[in-house]
């Protein structure tokens, strides 16, 4: 039997954990409620099998679609309930589980105990990584809804990624690096790269010097915007109702405006140049889009499951 010192010792260590982890109900919450069409979709490459996550938004026009890559916690509730906000600005949103096959009898992110996590994350290979979003980008090229414009956004580890695939894709619009590391090489990068740096944060933001000069020395465009008083994660940490830094809170808002604003702009030449349908059979082309299911704009190559409300699939 264990003496009552013992025990005590262990529910703080119990304790000391769970108080560390992203508890995330308002999440699951606040991603309950959300009118926007959300589903899991199978991506294949070779002989792997990914489940993404992929929210639509609701609007009348085609879309620029964002590969948004998860923190090192995995494809968690923030990061389902991040894509569904980023799908809220008029944005296809593909949050692919990174973590697809590897947890307990094949599962994913949600398979995996809360310890062993960001393990898993960490443990990845980075060929795998890159593999699988190569096959979300692919898969984003294909859908009917897209307007051609591809971004990727990544927060934390998922913000090296982002980094580092710029250095490999070379179809991407711009790539936005949350609070993560840059990639050794950037000579290779042919889009534009927008970094969101913590003020509180030198672990990372202390690499946005060398990283400047590297990116100005290979000709590539690199925009850094370190927000004073916020912390390492504060796009999570600045919406979750227990955060006590008020900093984390602004550079959350900021971030995420500066973020949508970026696409946006990036996105406008093709947008105006797609909203301008030709004027012969043009009803009869409106009568085709009202008759077609949701189900119809998802690319018939590709096997997925479907849902037809958030609840279902959290």
């Amino acid at each position: 039997m264990r003496s009552p010192i013992l025990k005590f010792l262990a529910a703080l260590v119990v304790a000391s954990f769970a108080a560390s982890l992203p508890a995330q109900d308002w999440a699951k919450a606040a991603l309950l409620k959300s009118p926007r069409h959300g589903e899991y979709v199978a991506l294949k490459h070779g002989d792997r099998t990914v489940q993404a996550f992929v929210v639509y938004p609701e609007v009348s026009r085609k879309a620029p679609v964002v590969i948004m890559i998860h923190e090192i916690f995995g494809l968690s509730d923030w990061a389902k309930e991040m894509a569904d906000e980023l799908a809220a600005q008029g944005y296809i949103v593909i949050a692919p589980d990174l973590l697809s096959g590897a947890g307990p009898n094949g599962g994913g992110s949600d398979s995996f105990a809360p310890d062993a996590v960001t393990k898993a994350v960490s443990g990845l290979s980075a060929d795998q990584v890159t593999a699988d979003l190569d096959a979300a980008a692919d898969y984003a090229k294909k859908i009917p809804a897209a307007n051609g414009k591809l971004f990727v956004a990544g927060f934390c580890w998922g913000g090296g990624k982002s980094f580092a695939f710029a250095t490999h894709r070379h179809d991407l619009s711009a790539a936005f690096v949350f609070y993560g590391p840059p990639p050794p090489d950037v000579t290779t990068i042919t889009a534009p790269v927008y970094g969101f740096y913590a003020g509180n944060d030198a672990r990372i933001s202390a690499t946005i010097p060398a990283t400047t000069e590297a990116m100005k020395t290979a000709g590539k465009k690199y925009e850094p915007v370190i927000y004073d008083g916020a912390g390492h994660g504060f796009m999570r940490a600045g919406e979750d109702p227990a955060n006590t830094v008020p900093g984390n809170k602004t550079a959350r808002d900021e971030g995420f405006k500066r973020l949508t604003t970026l696409i946006d702009k990036l996105s406008a030449a093709a947008s105006s140049h797609l909203q301008k349908p030709a004027r012969t059979g043009a009803a009869s082309k409106k009568s085709a889009i009202a008759a077609m299911s949701c189900h119809d704009a998802t690319p018939s190559d590709a096997k997925h499951e479907t849902t037809t409300n958030m609840a279902a699939i959290i």
